[in-house]
């Protein structure tokens, strides 16, 4: 990340309806651009640029510092909401019994965001797409 004002770097899966309803609203709310937006699902995204896996940044959201260190799971979220001036909201889930919860709550959405999203067949096999509708 070569600018001075970007806060965070956000790795998302932009063929998951949910991830990509909450990434627009970020997207939005991002006045002053200080996150770079990067879809992990898009067909011109360069894996081996970043040194992780595809299995790895689909595993759970992924975003990545000014300094280069990498952030997982609702710490992201944090780092998002604080770049985009809501702050105030971070304080909150750092909460002993609210940090927990929400840890969980992601994991297991992140562990069944395929079967959520429509994106698994039967019982088998769980689709992750290379193609992706323009986020905006």
């Amino acid at each position: 990340m070569t600018n001075q004002q970007i806060e965070v770097e956000v790795f998302f899966d932009g063929a998951c309806p949910l991830c990509r309803k909450e990434i627009n609203m970020i997207r939005r709310l991002d006045r002053r651009h200080k996150v770079i937006f990067t879809d992990i699902s898009a067909p011109q995204f360069e894996l081996d640029a970043y040194g992780k896996s595809r299995e790895q940044l689909m595993e759970e959201i992924h975003a990545r510092l000014p300094d280069g260190t990498w952030v997982t799971g609702v710490e992201v979220f944090r780092k998002l909401y604080s770049a985009i001036g809501f702050s105030w909201l971070v304080f909150p889930t750092r909460l002993p019994g609210v940090s927990h919860f929400l840890d969980l709550a992601y994991r297991v959405f992140a562990k069944n965001r395929l079967k959520l999203t429509g994106r698994c067949h039967g019982n088998s096999s769980c689709e992750i797409s290379s193609q992706t509708k323009e986020v905006r």
